[in-house]
């Protein structure tokens, strides 16, 4: 088993659970809540037949990383990303991240710039700012967030079974692209995560992403079902990919929040589709020159 080292809290080191596997460009694959890096098997077969290597880790709080009590925030979550990719010493590596996983993309970017970075791609993600607040009407309005951490507080257990109903359309889609059996074991994965991963990463869904978008100068691939409950289609991700220029958007007919698992053969065929595709020379121009080193 892989871990890396990525800080400590008091005397316990605090690491990332990772797996790395294939040869050929680097695809670092980043999970949403409250799953782990198991959540992307659908996607890692196909990429590893595809000659990319493929890694995939463990938010810290979730999966088989550390559970801490601190550092749930996207400028922790993004730095533990980057000591990542440098003890892997990566390059020329693609960023793939589902729900809370795109918002590691974009604050990586905004943060560290695209230096090193080949292409992103955010599926169903929480970018570019899901709240609804006096300069930025689009948004989700607070109540829904403020009663999800009242939720999780009061029976996280309770609360993951309802959950995963809107994160699968369990109503539409139970016995047609989902089975009770992967929602049973999408339940066991959260229940093993961190109690208290689970409640303070909900505030962080509607982290103002913006600023980063707006430093997003890679290729980038926008993926997101139209049919999503949990992070609604038009304040997410079609709002992000019109922010990013030159931005490529595939929308999922009839697709849940998880269309990774749910409507995997349309979510590989568009990530292939996206990564070999020659970049445009709009998405490698000046601005990538401000990258951060």
């Amino acid at each position: 088993m892989s871990y890396v080292d990525v800080g400590k809290e008091n005397s316990t080191s605090i690491h990332l659970y990772y797996e790395d596997h294939g040869s050929g460009q680097p695809v670092i694959l980043i999970h949403g809540y409250p799953l782990s890096s198991a959540s992307w098997e659908k996607q890692v077969p196909v990429l590893l037949k595809a000659g990319y290597r493929v890694i995939a880790y463990d938010r810290r709080g979730f999966g088989k990383s550390s559970q801490p009590t601190v550092g749930y925030n996207y400028n922790t979550f993004a730095e533990d990303l980057r000591k990542l990719v440098t003890h892997l010493k990566l390059r020329d590596f693609v960023l793939v991240g589902f729900s809370m996983g795109g918002g590691e993309v974009a604050r990586y970017i905004g943060r560290y710039g695209s230096k090193d970075v080949s292409k992103a791609v955010i599926i169903g993600g929480v970018p570019p700012h899901l709240i609804k607040t006096a300069d930025d009407p689009e948004g989700v309005d607070g109540s829904v967030f403020a009663g999800i951490e009242k939720a999780v507080a009061a029976d996280r257990y309770a609360f993951f079974t309802e959950f995963f109903k809107n994160f699968y359309n369990t109503d539409v889609l139970l016995g047609k692209r989902v089975s009770e059996q992967a929602v049973q074991a999408s339940w066991n994965t959260a229940a093993i995560a961190s109690a208290t991963a689970s409640l303070a990463c909900v505030p962080t869904w509607y982290e103002d992403f913006r600023a980063d978008v707006a430093k997003i100068d890679v290729p980038t691939l926008v993926i997101h079902g139209d049919s999503d409950r949990i992070v609604p289609f038009a304040s997410a991700g079609q709002r992000m990919a019109k922010m990013i220029p030159g931005a490529e958007l595939v929308v999922i007919k009839d697709g849940p929040h998880n269309i990774a698992w749910t409507h995997a053969d349309e979510v590989n065929g568009a990530l292939l589709n996206f990564l070999t595709k020659p970049a445009a020379k709009s998405q490698t121009s000046a601005t990538k020159k401000k990258a951060v080193a």
